[in-house]
């Protein structure tokens, strides 16, 4: 399938700020994506969720602007953010005569908050209210939270981006904020995207106008251990109430550039994803297992993990779900895909991505993310990467990749 490839541009800014633009004069809009190269896995074990929650002050104002949604909702535009375990992210999509309202915006918090502990008290009640509301009081809500530190035991993706507990956010001071901040939140450790509809005369002159007076900063570097291979199967069972019983598996796999990361999307739309996928019509249609079963990657920079989860019908024990569901993963692993049924999700794959960029946040957030791994041509190369599989690659990554001896299981419910 022939696709304009996205055609972007790079500099830097003397205070080591990079920035990525491509220019859209098709899009009635225009988004600028700015992330922070910091994430829970830059936490102290000891104070987890600081990250999360630092992405709520983030919106608590500065001196210059008090009010950040009310500045940008003034001039059409809608913001939001994500923290993940790898980084946190910041958009603001505005129409394209008030770009510079999202530049001034984005600096201005860049140079620093408006710290204090009445806005840190309040987050903290908002991102408590969260664990409580997300984690704690709703059905499978504590799953992550339990399967992390089993699938993990020296990464520091072995916990949520919520944090470990409650009592790590309810500790955090002032302090503690204005440390992380300045040890993290800088120009040297950021990469700005702008995507859409701007004036590309300008856009230089009045990234350099915003961003250039924000000073360069020491980043604290990072200090974890990688994650050992896993070389025995872990297993836990809990009960809970809940409406019925699940099975988490995962297996761990490569990290975000590897060809197996590639290999591993497209083995899980292969198994789950579409009323035709092989989980669904043999364990949920045919055999009646699982009332949903569903595969999915944990999407992290650094090696993962290949999530397996089902909802059991009931009477059906854990282990005969468990059974099946390796009997499905054997049924792959020994040369049973066809070319014609792997060319399928190959271009289901490919619309997919294709689709979301007529997105400019999903650009933008995709050229950001290549950016930060080294390879700033990742969002136009993926799609060939995955094109140059066949059934054989397939077949050899999945046995390379379901080990049932490595494999990390929760059973949990009644």
């Amino acid at each position: 399938m022939n696709y304009n490839r996205i055609k972007f541009e790079k500099f830097t800014l003397d205070n080591g700020l990079r920035v990525v633009l491509h220019q859209d004069c098709s899009s009635q809009l225009v988004t600028t994506n700015l992330l922070y190269n910091v994430g829970a896995k830059d936490e102290d074990p000891n104070c987890t969720g600081l990250a999360h929650l630092f992405e709520h002050l983030m919106f608590s104002g500065t001196k210059k602007i008090p009010n950040f949604d009310t500045f940008l909702e003034k001039v059409g535009a809608q913001n939001n953010a994500f923290t993940n375990n790898d980084f946190t992210n910041y958009y603001i999509t505005v129409p394209p005569n008030n770009l510079e309202y999202a530049l001034c915006a984005e600096s201005d918090r860049m140079q620093g908050l408006s710290f204090s502990n009445t806005s840190l008290k309040i987050q903290k009640s908002v991102v408590i209210e969260e664990f409580n509301q997300i984690y704690l009081n709703q059905p499978y809500g504590d799953l992550y939270l339990l399967f992390k530190p089993l699938a993990y035991s020296l990464h520091p993706y072995s916990w949520c981006t919520i944090g470990k507990e409650i009592s790590h956010i309810q500790k955090v001071d002032i302090n503690i904020v204005k440390d992380f901040f300045y040890s993290h939140y800088a120009p040297n450790n950021a990469i700005l995207v702008v995507a859409g509809n701007f004036d590309n005369k300008s856009i230089k002159s009045k990234i350099n106008k915003w961003f250039s007076k924000v000073p360069f900063r020491e980043i604290k570097p990072r200090n974890y251990m990688p994650e050992p291979p896993l070389k025995v199967k872990k297993h836990m069972q809990v009960k809970r109430n809940v409406p019925s019983n699940c099975i988490l598996m995962a297996f761990h796999m490569s990290h975000r550039l590897s060809e197996s990361f590639y290999a591993a999307t497209l083995i899980s739309r292969l198994l789950s994803k579409g009323f035709s996928s092989r989980l669904y019509q043999s364990l949920v249609i045919n055999e009646k297992i699982f009332t949903k079963i569903e595969t999915f990657l944990g999407e992290d920079l650094e090696p993962s993990l290949f999530y397996i989860k089902g909802i059991l019908f009931d009477g059906v024990n854990y282990q005969t779900a468990q059974d099946k569901i390796e009997s499905e993963l054997d049924r792959l692993c020994k040369n049973n895909i066809t070319e014609a049924e792997l060319n399928g999700v190959i271009k289901k794959n490919e619309s997919t991505i294709l689709f979301s960029y007529v997105d400019n946040s999903c650009k933008a957030l995709d050229l950001a993310v290549g950016e930060l791994l080294g390879k700033s041509n990742l969002i136009n190369s993926q799609i060939l990467t995955y094109n140059n599989f066949n059934s054989k690659k397939i077949i050899d990554e999945a046995n390379n990749l379901f080990n049932k001896k490595k494999s990390i299981t929760l059973f949990y419910g009644k």
